[in-house]
C-alpha cells in the first residue's frame, strides 16, 4: 500500500476508532521483510499504535498480532493469552497464561532440538487452521515498548506464539512450515471437532500425513 510516509500511513491508520483492519493473505506487506523500529514514530505514536494493535487483537480474536498484519512494516508485535481452554488441552498444548507483551525487533533462537506438531491459525489467514511442527522451547531477544532489553526463554504454546509472530515480521506465513494434507476449514463442525482435538495424532490418520518424532 503506497503511502507518503510511515507518520501518515500510522496516523491515517489511528484516525477511525475501533479495531483496525486485518491484511490477508496475498497482500505484499505480509511477504517482505519488515523493517526494524529505530524512531520512525515518535513515542507517542508508537503508544498508540501498540494500543491500537493490542484492540485488534482482542477483537479478532486472537493472541498475537504483528503490525505487518495491519499494513504497516515495522518489527513489532503484540501477545497475549488468556489461555481459555481445558486442561486436557492446556496440559497437551502446555498452554499458558500469558500477560500482555509488547515485542519490538524480536528474534528467536532454537534452545534444544525436541519440536512439536500442533493445529494453528492465523488472523490474515481466516477459515483455516493447519498443523506446523515448531521448537518446543525458543531464546527470544528484542526490546520492549520502553526500549528494555528482553531475553527470555519461553516453552510450549507460548513459544509457538512467540515464532508465529516473529516469523510474521519476516515475511513467512504458518502456512509456509504447515503440512498441508492438515489444512482443516474452520467453517464445518467435523473438521472443527478434529482440529479441536488436544493434539492431532487423529487428523494424521484420519488425513493421512505424518507427524514429527517428539525427540
Amino acid at each position: 500500500m503506497p503511502f507518503t510516509s510511515l507518520n501518515d500511513h500510522v496516523e491515517s491508520l489511528l484516525a477511525a476508532e475501533g479495531p483496525l483492519p486485518i491484511v490477508a493473505a496475498g497482500d505484499p506487506v505480509l511477504r517482505r521483510p519488515a523493517g526494524p523500529v529505530d524512531g520512525q514514530l515518535s513515542d507517542g505514536l508508537l503508544a498508540r499504535l501498540i494500543a491500537a494493535m493490542r484492540v485488534t487483537m482482542h477483537a479478532a480474536p486472537g493472541v498475537g498480532l504483528a503490525a505487518p498484519q495491519i499494513g504497516v512494516p515495522l518489527r513489532l508485535a503484540v501477545i497475549e493469552d488468556a489461555a481459555a481452554v481445558s486442561e486436557e488441552v492446556r496440559a497437551a498444548r502446555g498452554r499458558t497464561l500469558q500477560p500482555f507483551r509488547v515485542l519490538v525487533n524480536p528474534a528467536y533462537e532454537a534452545v534444544g532440538g525436541r519440536r512439536a506438531a500442533f493445529y494453528e491459525g492465523c488472523l490474515s489467514v481466516p477459515g483455516y487452521q493447519a498443523v506446523v511442527a515448531r521448537h518446543e522451547r525458543v531464546r527470544l531477544r528484542a526490546l520492549d515498548e520502553r526500549g528494555r532489553a528482553v531475553d527470555e526463554e519461553f516453552t510450549g504454546w507460548p513459544a509457538r506464539i512467540v515464532q508465529h509472530e516473529t516469523d510474521h515480521l519476516n515475511g513467512t506465513l504458518y502456512l509456509d512450515r504447515a503440512e498441508i494434507r492438515s489444512l482443516s476449514s474452520t467453517q464445518t463442525p467435523e473438521a472443527v471437532e478434529r482440529w479441536a482435538q488436544p493434539t492431532p495424532e487423529r487428523a494424521a490418520r484420519e488425513l493421512g500425513f505424518e507427524l514429527p518424532p517428539r525427540d
